[in-house]
């Protein structure tokens, strides 16, 4: 085994690919109120936007991993990024509230759906046999790098030279990686006649399942009816839904205008966000290597607890200049932002088998953005009616301690062979 090996080209490119995308995301907390102020659309109004985008982030998933296993990787990722690129560029010229929800629900939302985390999972699937945890966990490390790396610089720009040069900033960053995703993304290790990194020799691919020459979208149904008979996609699922209420809905979009609520600046909440992307691309790296070593329903249980702790305590550490005690929630919360992702991977693969796993993952993962949808339009309209976000904080952090609860108890083994009903049918084509 040696870094020379092909598959870590192939990672660095995913993770480059996942930065680009994680820009798009976080942005979202930064243009909020700008948007909001310009127009005169209420905060209400312009989270709807963002719940269609998570949303719709969430839900495109697993048809994108459905895609990628019938069209290959490369051609999704330089779609997905040229999607991105028309979405952030228009909304520069937007006049109404239906064309923030056109560009920042669908097409930003359908772009970055297909380069979500359900595409690292897969890439590391494929490509890696030996260090999986770890090269899932730096996949998901990714949207805390493309945090840290932009959300003050775009928040600089923001305040600077206005919220539209910073969206034709975005729009030039997608196009220039798509370049990258045509010339070095490979769908599988067998298409330059190398084993994945850490495969024996003499090792053999699993089976491709046979799904009867369906098309994408009914492949990533059938997946869904398999994995829905089972308690542990359930399970799953629920865990997932709070991670995404409690991360990217919530924190993702509304902690810098709740920073601004008591007098932070927008630049100094931005700031603080990106520093929970330090830590957590720390939490989530390290995440990974935990996954590989220890159960993943202990480590999720801890993960979705301190987090459900950090967020009950948050409403207490509000000032308008940033005090030591706000720090307490930047690392701990940080540390397990996505650290989740790993260990909920793992407990798919094991539960639904390699093959399965991704596209399954892809339908977790749709669940996890459809609880920040729904969040980042809940947390918008308590702000409007209650004039403050610590209902929201209350409810986000006692839903983190259930979905602690649910981690503990997914089922062990194979999900699927346990299953009461019996092996769900391959669909015609016709």
């Amino acid at each position: 085994m040696t870094w020379r090996h092909r598959a870590w080209a192939v990672a660095a490119v995913t993770f480059v690919a996942l930065v680009a995308a994680a820009a798009f995301r976080s942005s979202t907390g930064v243009f909020l109120e700008p948007v909001s102020d310009e127009f005169g659309w209420s905060r209400e109004t312009v989270s709807f936007a963002v719940l269609v985008n998570l949303s719709l982030y969430g839900l495109v998933a697993p048809f994108a991993a459905a895609l990628m296993e019938k069209f290959g990787i490369r051609r999704v990722v330089a779609f997905a990024l040229v999607l991105l690129a028309l979405g952030m560029g228009l909304t520069t010229v937007m006049t109404q509230p239906w064309q923030l929800v056109v560009l920042w629900g669908v097409f930003i939302g359908f772009g970055a759906g297909c380069m979500a985390l359900v595409f690292g999972a897969i890439v590391a699937q494929r490509w890696f046999v030996a260090r999986r945890g770890l090269v899932t966990g730096v996949f998901s490390a990714a949207s805390a790098t493309g945090q840290l790396l932009f959300l003050p610089t775009i928040a600089k720009l923001v305040t600077d030279d206005g919220w539209r040069y910073a969206s034709l900033l975005l729009s030039v960053l997608a196009l220039l990686v798509v370049p990258l995703a045509l010339l070095f993304l490979k769908d599988r290790p067998s298409d330059v006649g190398v084993l994945p990194y850490g495969a024996p020799s003499g090792w053999v691919p699993p089976e491709a399942l046979d799904d009867g020459g369906i098309g994408p979208g009914r492949i990533a149904v059938l997946r869904l009816r398999e994995a829905a008979r089972t308690r542990a996609f359930w399970l799953l699922a629920a865990g997932f839904f709070v991670c995404g209420w409690s991360t990217n809905g919530l924190v993702g979009t509304h902690f810098i205008p709740a920073a601004h609520d008591h007098g932070l600046p927008l630049t100094a909440g931005a700031t603080l966000l990106a520093f929970v992307g330090v830590f957590d691309l720390v939490g989530t790296i390290g995440s990974g290597w935990l996954t590989d070593r220890y159960d993943s329903r202990i480590l999720l249980a801890v993960y979705y607890g301190l987090r459900g702790v950090s967020l009950l305590l948050v409403h207490l550490l509000w000032a308008p200049t940033v005090q030591p005690p706000m720090f307490f929630f930047v690392v701990l919360y940080g540390l397990d932002w996505v650290a989740t992702v790993p260990p909920t991977v793992a407990l798919c693969r094991e539960c639904f088998g390699v093959e399965r796993a991704g596209v399954v993952f892809g339908w977790v993962f749709a669940s996890h953005m459809i609880g920040a949808g729904i969040s980042a339009w809940f947390a918008g309209m308590v702000r409007e009616s209650t004039g403050s976000y610590d209902p929201a904080w209350w409810i986000a952090g006692g839903l983190c301690l259930l979905a602690a609860v649910a981690s503990a108890v997914v089922p062990r083994g194979d999900a699927l062979e346990k299953a009461a009903a019996p092996t769900a049918p391959v669909l015609s084509p016709h």
